[in-house]
């Protein structure tokens, strides 16, 4: 699985970015991917397929520079039955479905997998969906919830009363407001700063008493921050994705899957009178030899739906920044362990080897 990144520089030089995965890292990472599934009905089927694989590539394999992946796949909804929800249509199957597969998995890896290691959980779109459930159901106030380094959901909408960090959506998970906060929620939806979402757009909506939150990952302290993305370099991310920018002028081929483009991009958290969202900003290069655009909004018949923002690339968007945030609340996290447990003979845990 090569996850190598070509690093574009403003004035169009390229350098080549290899990944190394970490064979002895020290936490897990159990990952719930978005709606990708191309099967007929409403549930997807179990079987492995390229939009699976392709996902996990895109968004999860990444974070085995952390931690030790877990990847359970689910009977999820699939394309064809979120395309009939949007339009009113009632498809046969079970929307739970999808739900108690992961939470089978779940209680499956704390049985057998877990051995007292920490975890951060992941998840995207429908992915958060059901982390969102299964956290408020089965680690919220229980004993668990003190292997939570962190969960981060994107593209779903946890809800804090306004002015809070903990509250609404979970009970006694806070927001993560720096990278030596554990046991909380990093959690944005992105939208371009530049138009900004529209009234009815998707993500990010209030309900009720609460307020949508949004936590900057490129600055969890709040305010604006450079984002570390990793896009992909010449095809589409997900089903309805538009294809990537020529690069640099004059175009370069890219030998890598993905690019990273430094400087180009920002993010903060901004909130209106409909949303609270994740603002991205280009940061052009006047006369410079890189691309001073980016792809990733939702296209459908032609058209550009704005409501959806730049869901599709929310992952790749601040997964460099995302791993950063990993890294550093797993010493946090450890240095907890360690203090907690001092004068007791604890074994040293080694993480199963990575997948390749």
């Amino acid at each position: 699985m090569n996850l190598d990144a070509t690093v574009i520089a403003a004035d169009g030089s390229m350098t080549r970015e290899v990944f190394r995965a970490d064979p002895d890292a020290p936490i897990d990472c159990f990952y719930v991917y978005p709606t990708v599934s191309t099967d007929p009905g409403l549930n997807s089927s179990m079987v492995i397929k390229a939009e699976e694989r392709t996902v996990v590539l895109h968004q999860f394999a990444r974070f085995g520079s952390r931690c030790r992946l877990y990847a359970p796949m689910y009977r999820q909804i699939t394309l064809a039955g979120l395309t009939a929800r949007l339009g009113g249509q009632v498809m046969p199957g079970d929307p739970n479905t999808g739900y108690h597969d992961v939470l089978d998995a779940w209680n499956e890896y704390l049985s057998h997998d877990n051995r007292g290691r920490g975890v951060v959980l992941i998840g995207h779109s429908q992915g958060s969906s059901v982390l969102l459930k299964l956290i408020a159901a089965e680690i919220d106030g229980k004993p668990v919830q003190a292997k939570l380094v962190s969960a981060i959901l994107m593209g779903t909408s946890v809800q804090v009363p306004k002015g809070a960090d903990v509250g609404g959506t979970f009970k006694s998970i806070p927001l993560c407001r720096s990278a030596a906060q554990t046991g909380c929620v990093i959690t944005f939806s992105s939208y371009r700063a530049d138009p900004p979402p529209p009234a009815n757009s998707r993500f990010g909506a209030s309900q009720g008493e609460t307020v949508a939150a949004c936590v900057n990952p490129a600055a969890l302290g709040g305010g604006a921050g450079d984002l570390k993305s990793y896009l992909p370099a010449r095809h589409r991310f997900i089903v309805g994705g538009a294809t990537g920018p020529d690069w640099t002028d004059p175009p370069n081929p890219v030998e890598t899957p993905f690019v990273r483009v430094p400087g180009l991009l920002t993010a903060e958290c901004v909130a209106n009178e409909h949303n609270n969202y994740l603002a991205i900003s280009t940061h052009p290069t006047p006369g410079g030899g890189r691309t001073n655009q980016i792809s990733g909004d939702l296209v459908f018949g032609g058209q550009v739906l704005k409501d959806w923002g730049l869901h599709l690339i929310d992952v790749n968007l601040a997964i460099g920044n995302l791993l950063d945030a990993v890294g550093e609340e797993t010493k946090a996290y450890l240095a907890k362990r360690t203090v907690g447990s001092a004068g007791c003979a604890r074994p040293r845990l080694r993480a199963a080897p990575q997948a390749s």
